[in-house]
């Protein structure tokens, strides 16, 4: 009898740690949106795009990089805000992740990280002209 309690004592406590696993792992997932999306939902999301030529201003005093990301499809715009060092080949980028939070009152992306792709010896000059001028 003992030893069946400690079976379905151990199952509960299995189960359990399980969806606590399960709950803390669904929170922490950064999902990619499309930019309309990011602007209407109230967490930390993944969007990529294309760096928008002439857009970009760095304040070095503040550590902000201030540069708008063009989506390939719909070249639709979104304004991204970065806290940090600026990348290095930042201008010359094929491709870029923001991660962080839409903010509605500045009407801009506060982005935690960038994630940037630039163009390998390979792909030479054409794969940088991807995003528009």
């Amino acid at each position: 009898m003992k030893n069946k309690s400690m079976y379905i004592l151990g199952g509960v406590l299995l189960v359990a740690f399980a969806g606590f696993s399960l709950a803390s792992f669904r929170t922490s997932l950064t999902p990619y949106v499309s930019f309309s999306e990011a602007q209407h939902l109230h967490r930390v999301v993944q969007v990529a795009g294309g760096l928008e030529k002439g857009s970009t201003t760095y304040n070095e005093s503040q550590g902000s990089l201030n540069f708008r990301l063009v989506d390939p499809k719909t070249h639709e715009t979104l304004q991204v805000r970065y806290h940090g060092v600026r990348p290095a080949n930042f201008e010359d980028a094929i491709s870029i992740v923001a991660i962080g939070r839409y903010n509605q009152q500045a009407k801009e992306l506060d982005a935690q990280k960038l994630l940037v792709k630039c163009p390998s010896k390979y792909q030479g000059a054409a794969a940088a002209r991807t995003y528009g001028s």
